[in-house]
């Protein structure tokens, strides 16, 4: 219960994405799990990340594409889900790798796109509307978060994949 208590004070302080602003000029010097760590508004993703294993490989050389949700996003989900999720190591690292995409993929190129493969192996959907970009059915909020690996793209919404969203509904 403490958990999910500190995930809404931390979901309520990174709506000010403010912190992206200042440390852009800086990003690009960390690698994506240094970048999201300093940011302040991933904890959920970072703890998640380092429970499935991942670390390592998103410090890696890549290039990656991350879009990443916020604590805001991840507290979105069904409680349920998320405790599934940390039970079972092989479906949570699923649906990490449902966020990443192989190479630097930015904003001017993610627009042009429909689709794209994600390392876990399926496919997202891209969608462009009255200016907003959608992967699935999350709205990027911040784009081009530039690091030394890679790019982050910040979303609003857990996307999961395919075979996950009996567990999502409505999400």
């Amino acid at each position: 219960m403490g958990l999910w208590r500190r995930l809404h004070v931390a979901g309520a302080i990174a709506l000010a994405f403010s912190w992206l602003v200042a440390s852009a000029a800086h990003a690009a010097e960390k690698d994506i799990v240094d970048t999201a760590i300093g940011a302040g508004n991933f904890s959920t993703l970072v703890k998640l990340v380092q429970e499935a294993d991942l670390v390592d490989a998103l410090r890696g050389e890549g290039p990656f594409t991350v879009f990443a949700p916020t604590d805001e996003a991840f507290a979105k989900l069904p409680k349920s889900t998320v405790d599934a999720l940390l039970k079972d190591k092989e479906a949570l690292k699923q649906v990490l790798l449902y966020h990443v995409v192989s190479g630097r993929v930015t904003s001017d190129q993610v627009v042009k796109l429909k689709k794209a493969k994600t390392l876990q192996g399926s496919e997202i959907r891209i969608s462009t509307s009255k200016g907003k970009v959608r992967i699935n059915k999350a709205t990027v909020v911040k784009a081009d978060i530039q690091c030394t690996n890679g790019v982050i793209h910040v979303i609003d919404t857990v996307i999961l994949p395919p075979k996950q969203k009996s567990a999502q509904k409505g999400y």
